[in-house]
């Protein structure tokens, strides 16, 4: 059985005359009767009621015609939803965050996309940064976003936006007031810091204390650079946390500026190489134009 029988069916149904119906699917009357004989033959009944002067629907037909009717209406619906998907207008997209993104201006970027996009399900995954690589390379996501960047074989990253990193103090602390400071100048202080293994952003803050010539004395250590900034603005040590974190709490903790050879907090978008599907695709280019502008116009700094 051929759809294109199924549209003949229902056309000659709807029309009761081969003439009307040939002339509505712009076919000659001999194909659309062929068609037809075909489609009986098939079934084992016939279809129609043929006289000289009329053309009617069988009970076979009349039985036959929602039938035909349902299966032409889910072609439709299997053509027009195949459609949506190919232009990224449906489908899942899975988006691994750590805590720090879900306090700044992402979730509302995510809901803008959402609300543009109704066909389209964001699923939000919150991990540990260490985990974002293995999700990605294991399939259980398909963007992240992070504070390191990586290219390789399977992954690639492109920059969201910039995110200095700062020395984060308590307001009370002797060196609150200034406006920047070398890193050297934190020698002896307390620390709360990111524990070396929770990502490679961490052990980059790490190594840069080292070149500065100290290993920080830590108090306290995190997983998440959030608990940071409240970790400083409690008093128990400095820090060093992005410039956009720190601003967070910005009655209750003091920043300076550090030097220029600083690790950056820079944000970046990670996926893998292969050719994403069509929602995922269109997320990550909505989200690198909306990051380009909103960093031009300084929200994200």
């Amino acid at each position: 059985m051929e759809l294109r029988q199924l549209r003949y069916f229902t056309v000659l149904a709807a029309e009761l005359s081969f003439t009307r119906a040939a002339r509505k699917l712009h076919v000659s009357q001999p194909p659309l009767s062929l068609q037809i004989a075909n489609l009986e033959k098939e079934l084992g009944a016939r279809l129609f009621e043929r006289t000289s002067r009329s053309v009617q629907l069988s009970d076979a037909g009349k039985a036959f015609l929602p039938h035909a009717l349902a299966v032409l209406e889910r072609l439709d619906e299997a053509r027009s939803h195949v459609g949506l998907v190919a232009n990224g207008l449906e489908g899942r997209i899975k988006l691994g965050l750590s805590g720090s993104h879900f306090l700044g201006p992402l979730p509302r970027f995510i809901q803008r996309f959402g609300a543009s996009r109704p066909g389209v399900e964001i699923v939000l995954q919150e991990m540990a940064p260490v985990d974002h690589l293995r999700a990605l390379r294991e399939g259980r996501v398909d963007l992240s976003v992070s504070r390191s960047s990586l290219s390789d074989g399977q992954l690639a990253s492109q920059l969201l936006w910039r995110d200095p990193v700062v020395a984060a103090l308590p307001r009370g602390h002797r060196l609150a007031r200034r406006k920047t400071l070398r890193l050297a100048e934190l020698r002896g202080e307390p620390f709360v810091a990111l524990r070396r293994e929770s990502s490679a952003f961490a052990q980059r803050l790490f190594d840069a204390c080292l070149e500065a010539g100290f290993v920080p004395r830590t108090v306290q250590q995190v997983i998440e650079l959030p608990a940071l900034v409240h970790l400083v603005a409690a008093g128990l040590g400095v820090a060093l946390v992005p410039a956009s974190l720190a601003r967070l709490r910005a009655g209750e903790v003091a920043t300076c500026r550090l030097g220029a050879h600083m690790p950056a907090g820079d944000v970046y978008a990670l996926r893998r190489i292969d050719e994403p599907q069509p929602a995922v695709r269109e997320f990550m280019q909505a989200l690198l134009a909306w990051a380009g502008a909103a960093q031009s116009r300084e929200e994200l700094r």
